[in-house]
């Protein structure tokens, strides 16, 4: 996942290929805590892996609950069958409303001393409803901020001693997440108690379909609720949480709209289609019928029990004008679709935007507004206009934290004018689809994946500036010289010389180096070969068989290939000169031969290799020479190269200076 303060994408053109969903947010949490509440054991089949499950699976390990991984997917719980182990704990639940508004009713009726707390984002979205609902019980919880606001004290009670007899009122206009809490948590008092547990909706409920969700999943735990329309929701008396003993997790359906969106931007050439695996029509998400919406709009979706096809129907797309009280998390995307419509759209019934992960109506206009859009807004309603090729602006895009504002404005990338789009801290995605950009990245094409050069001497440090460099960016990272150096490796394990005679064989093994650069080490075919081809009788080899042409050729298409989004540092001695002449940036890096030779003494001497400066000096020198004057390729700066003499600079001087040199490049600067 990308853990980068921005990520820039550039402009993107079409899609194609399948795409595999996480698992939900809304079901996984809800699977897990209903697991803990259940006595026996169950096993939870493709469970999200993401910082709203991990605040909960931490928050259970906390109250006691046996929490055993068996995969990256895959969980077994050990139920609590209503007895908390762990009495006391402070729990941090982060930004998790799946996790706070549930833990908060199941605690209040599980008994025990608690405290509840998150990010600041958390202590201002509301929980007074739910709170005041509980209270009506009996039950006892102090705010320890803002009234109406985590975070929350809840104190002991006995749920024996609970208020039954009437029905619990709570309000279903601001979350559905209030309801769904009481539906998780009242069945324990009802089981208890032996009486029926009445629970009242005051006012409008929004966004049903996650109460569907939760009726369906309690369903599955051996709870029957009775609905009497969506104002009166009954639990029965004695009922008991019962463990399915296996479950799977639906795919995320609000994870799918973006690309259905994307199927619908971009997937518009004929015998193109995006595929989505992980959930289909079936759902039991409300989110799925965001596929009406898209289709509207005009995508044409094929779909199956857990597939989904999209391509584009109509282009322009259509404006829509739509009531999205029943997919307020999808709906989001709707509101950057709409940038490409023929009219302007309109969102209504969606107040609930306010109290999630930020405001997002304010949000989403904000953010529409940097790309060039007219936005209107109502307390419950957004209005947003298309734009004209000519209008589109280059926008680095605020993410406020909010998981969905940096996935929906991904999409902006495919906007005519053909402009990049920054995401502004692109590690919030983690919330519910940690590796949301890499999948996207690997249906999507781009006519121009940027790549910045970085080429200079032996040991002037050009790899470590790279490395961090791409680092920084989010980028790929292409060590040029290792290609050489592997080659020259294979080369010798295979009884050959740097000769012209063997030139052929030597390109034909370069040509199909297994290699991979994985988190900064080198392997080939598996192998890690970072060290073997560090030696300094590697990087002779590397020099030597550089110079043959076949070679040369052999390995130009593979450096090539890494060119891929988001984007490439490549640092070498010809990146800018041979392989990347387009790259927006190069960097000449040089360093005078006396530090060079000192910092090389230095790595050899800390792995107990030894040299003498003055010995490495020369070496260097005559390296210098050799690779400077070479015929094939050789060792000299691109002529719109930007040089950067490091021999008195820090490695975080040098990295800020390319940086900055990178931003001078971009069309638009940081929010």
């Amino acid at each position: 996942m990308f853990s980068t303060p921005f990520l820039d994408i550039p402009a993107l053109a079409s899609a194609t290929g399948t795409v595999q969903l996480p698992g939900s947010k809304s079901i996984s949490n809800r699977v897990l805590l209903l697991a803990a509440l259940a006595g026996g054991t169950t096993t939870v089949h493709d469970l999200l892996d993401s910082d709203d499950t991990r605040v909960m699976i931490d928050a259970l390990r906390a109250l006691g609950c046996g929490v055993e991984r068996l995969s990256a997917d895959s969980l077994r719980i050990e139920g609590l069958d209503g007895t908390l182990k762990q009495p006391t704990a402070d729990l941090f639940l982060g930004n998790a409303g799946t996790a706070m508004r549930p833990l908060t009713a199941a605690l209040a009726l599980l008994g025990g001393d608690f405290e509840l707390s998150g990010v600041p984002r958390m202590h201002e979205r509301p929980i007074g409803d739910l709170v005041d609902a509980l209270t009506q019980l009996g039950c006892r919880i102090d705010y320890l901020g803002n009234p109406g606001f985590p975070p929350l004290r809840i104190h002991p009670s006995d749920i024996a001693t609970l208020s039954l007899d009437a029905p619990i009122r709570v309000r279903g206009d601001v979350s559905s997440q209030f309801l769904t809490a009481l539906l998780l948590a009242l069945p324990l008092a009802a089981g208890a108690s032996g009486k029926a547990v009445v629970i009242d909706v005051v006012g409008e409920l929004i966004s049903k379909p996650y109460i569907e969700i939760t009726l369906n999943l309690l369903a599955r735990f051996g709870i029957a609720v009775q609905r009497d329309g969506w104002e009166r929701f009954t639990i029965h008396a004695g009922c008991r949480y019962r463990s399915p003993g296996e479950i799977h997790v639906e795919a995320d359906a609000s994870s799918a709209s973006y690309f259905i969106a994307l199927g619908a931007l971009a997937a518009g050439a004929p015998g193109q289609a995006l595929r989505i695996e992980g959930v289909g029509a079936g759902s039991i998400q409300g989110d799925i019928r965001f596929v009406e919406a898209a289709r509207q709009m005009g995508a044409r979706v094929d779909s199956g029990a857990n597939w989904l096809q999209v391509s584009r129907d109509a282009w322009p797309l259509r404006a829509i004008d739509l009531d999205a009280n029943h997919i307020p998390d999808a709906a989001m995307t709707l509101a950057v679709m709409a940038l490409f419509a023929d009219g302007p759209s309109t969102l209504r019934n969606i107040a609930s935007w306010r109290v999630k992960e930020t405001d997002r109506i304010d949000a989403m206009a904000h953010e529409l507004r940097k790309l060039g859009a007219t936005v209107e807004t109502s307390p419950d309603s957004i209005c947003v206009h298309p734009l004209a090729p000519a209008g589109w602006r280059a926008a680095a895009i605020h993410t406020y934290d909010d998981h969905r504002i940096a996935m929906c404005f991904s999409l902006a990338a495919f906007n005519p004018a053909g402009l990049p789009v920054r995401i502004l801290d692109p590690k919030c995605v983690a919330k519910t689809f940690p590796d949301y950009f890499e999948t996207l990245f690997s249906v999507v094409e781009a006519p121009h994946i940027p790549v910045i050069c970085i080429d200079g001497p032996t040991a002037s440090g050009k790899g470590t500036l790279a490395v961090e460099v791409a680092h920084e960016l989010g980028y790929h990272y292409l060590d040029s010289g290792s290609l050489y150096r592997v080659t020259g490796m294979a080369m010798r394990r295979q009884g050959l010389t740097p000769e012209p005679a063997h030139e052929a064989q030597i390109a034909a093994l370069a040509e199909g180096l297994p290699l991979q650069f994985v988190k900064g080490r080198v392997l080939l075919d598996g192998e890690d070969v970072s060290d073997l081809i560090r030696t300094e009788a590697a990087g002779m080899d590397a020099s030597r068989v550089s110079t043959l042409p076949a070679v040369r050729r052999a390995l130009l298409a593979l450096q090539k290939r890494f060119r891929q989004l988001p984007g490439l540092v490549a640092d070498g001695r010809d990146m800018g000169t041979v392989i990347f002449p387009d790259a927006p940036l190069k960097v000449f890096l040089t360093a005078s031969a006396a530090q060079r030779a000192e910092r090389r003494h230095k790595q050899l001497i800390s792995k107990g290799i030894s040299t003498t400066l003055d010995s490495l000096r020369a070496d260097l020198e005559a390296r210098d020479a050799r690779d400077s004057s070479r015929s094939v390729a050789p060792l000299l700066p691109a002529q719109d190269a930007r040089r950067l003499d490091n021999s008195a600079l820090s490695i975080e001087q040098s990295i800020d200076q390319v940086l900055n040199w990178w931003q001078d490049t971009q069309p638009f600067k940081p929010a």
